[in-house]
């Protein structure tokens, strides 16, 4: 029988995650790992390789609780339309509230010089694709049901969202000012025919 494993696999990643969040990927040593999970260099290495395997599941962690499950519950409680703009409108509240301005664990990876080895940059495409698959079915949705103009093409403007978003979450990560990025989202919106972020606030959820 195998021995089970005498740590919290999921408290480790948790605190892996924030540590590479709050340092980012070449700012953090193998001594702050050891710090944030309370882990011996040893333990921490063995259970989950070495500093990239520990990285790439610590982002996976992340993105399972923030992205993934965002864009699913978005598509089960409002309308196409409405679930684009609500995206919107929670990313801008994120950044508000986002104190120590750590910014989106993923874009930061992005931006690292080191993000090309071992696969990273292909998983990291991988995310950016399903968030702008995520545009794409909600404007395709939205245009069946006639809640934006059919004319938008869809792959430009969920092009264009994404494009959108990740200078979103940079200028964010710099200083968070609120009232810019509502601006640059109205605009975009007003654009392609979407809902206002005035409009999410009274919406209901729908389906």
């Amino acid at each position: 029988m195998a021995r089970p494993r005498e740590f919290d696999e999921e408290r480790a990643l948790e605190a892996a995650r924030d540590a590479f969040w709050e340092h980012g990927y070449e700012g953090t040593s193998t001594r702050d790992l050891v710090k944030y999970t309370g882990m011996t260099q040893p333990s921490l290495y063995n259970a989950f390789g070495d500093k990239r395997a520990l990285f790439r599941r610590a982002l996976e962690h992340y993105l399972d609780h923030t992205l993934r499950s965002r864009l699913e519950r978005l598509e089960h409680e409002f309308t196409p339309a409405l679930a684009i703009t609500a995206y919107f409108a929670e990313i801008i509240q994120r950044s508000g509230s986002d104190i120590g301005q750590r910014g989106c664990m993923m874009v930061n990876a992005i931006l690292e010089k080191d993000q090309h080895a071992d696969g990273l940059q292909e998983a990291i495409a991988n995310e950016l694709a399903e968030i702008r698959g995520f545009f794409l079915r909600s404007i395709v949705a939205a245009q069946k049901r006639r809640e934006m103009p059919k004319g938008v093409s869809a792959a430009d403007a969920s092009a264009h969202l994404l494009t959108l978003l990740l200078g979103m979450r940079v200028i964010a990560r710099i200083g968070p000012d609120l009232k810019l990025l509502r601006s640059a989202v109205e605009v975009s919106l007003a654009t392609l025919g979407l809902p206002s972020l005035q409009q999410v606030k009274t919406a209901r959820p729908n389906k």
